[in-house]
């Protein structure tokens, strides 16, 4: 593919700057590093106004043709959106642009600026587990086991609703979940970490409730998407919920230590 610049040298006009290039195309960019320019791509359309508010973004397949990346770059790049705030998704119907959000004020202290290195060793370590955890849970659960999960997302949610404590219930969804495997290993390794699992319990100004007011309810909602695949069975579909939902912890803690060291 003839670049921009070398199209403007031979005497062809330069390509409009927004047609959609391939990223495959530049060389030495790893999975990461594509799914970081994918994210700029549509994070710089969302802020200059070009994707409007409530504007529907292409589908996977679409996108993954479009760039010439894999699947895995393109739920990468939409999990950090999402982790933003820029996009939401709505099971079975796509992915749209959020409304303008307020600047976070989000900053961590000296203490926690500390733990939140742990915690995001911690939540790589989550990444890898629980999402296998969640396509073998949804490839092996029984009725029982289905019910537990459902039983722990709905403890949540009441729990959310009337304004009290919702790690143990978060957590409890995550170890139902590992349980369903049918492997002891995935529950054991939950059940060592226990509540440090959850961001939240060692780095409280994260998500307070006066800063971050949609971020329980975009738990639940990421919750919602992972037992609905389960539920249909569909495996692949779990670890993508799973490995979403987890990613956009990560990333939510990377924009804090980020606006927190500048």
């Amino acid at each position: 593919m003839i670049s921009t610049m070398e199209s403007s040298a031979k005497g062809f006009p330069a390509s409009p700057p927004t047609i959609e290039l391939p990223l495959r195309g530049k060389s030495g960019r790893s999975g990461r590093n594509l799914a970081a320019l994918l994210f700029d791509e549509f994070a710089s359309k969302i802020r200059n106004g070009l994707l409007a508010e409530g504007e529907k973004l292409p589908t996977e397949s679409s996108l993954v043709q479009t760039y010439e990346v894999s699947r895995t770059v393109v739920r990468e790049a939409l999990s950090r959106l999402q982790a933003s705030g820029l996009v939401e998704t709505r099971h079975g119907i796509g992915t749209f642009v959020r409304a303008a959000q307020p600047a976070s004020t989000l900053m961590l202290n000296a203490d926690e600026l500390t733990a939140a290195v742990d915690v995001m060793a911690v939540l790589e370590l989550r990444i890898s587990l629980e999402t296998e955890s969640a396509g073998l849970a949804a490839l092996r659960r029984s009725p029982e086991q289905l019910q537990g999960i459902r039983m722990a997302l709905q403890a949540f949610e009441i729990a959310f609703a009337r304004g009290e404590d919702t790690v143990a219930h978060d957590l409890a969804f995550h170890t139902q979940i590992a349980e369903a495997t049918g492997n002891r290993y995935f529950g054991d390794i939950l059940r060592h970490f226990g509540a440090q699992l959850i961001p939240r319990t060692r780095i409280a100004s994260i998500h307070q409730p006066q800063r971050d007011p949609d971020y329980l309810r975009r738990v639940n909602r990421e919750h919602e998407e992972i037992l609905a695949a389960i539920e249909r069975q569909d495996a692949d579909s779990a670890r993508a919920a799973m490995r979403i939902h987890l990613t956009n912890s990560r990333e939510r803690l990377r924009l804090a230590q980020k606006t927190s060291a500048s």
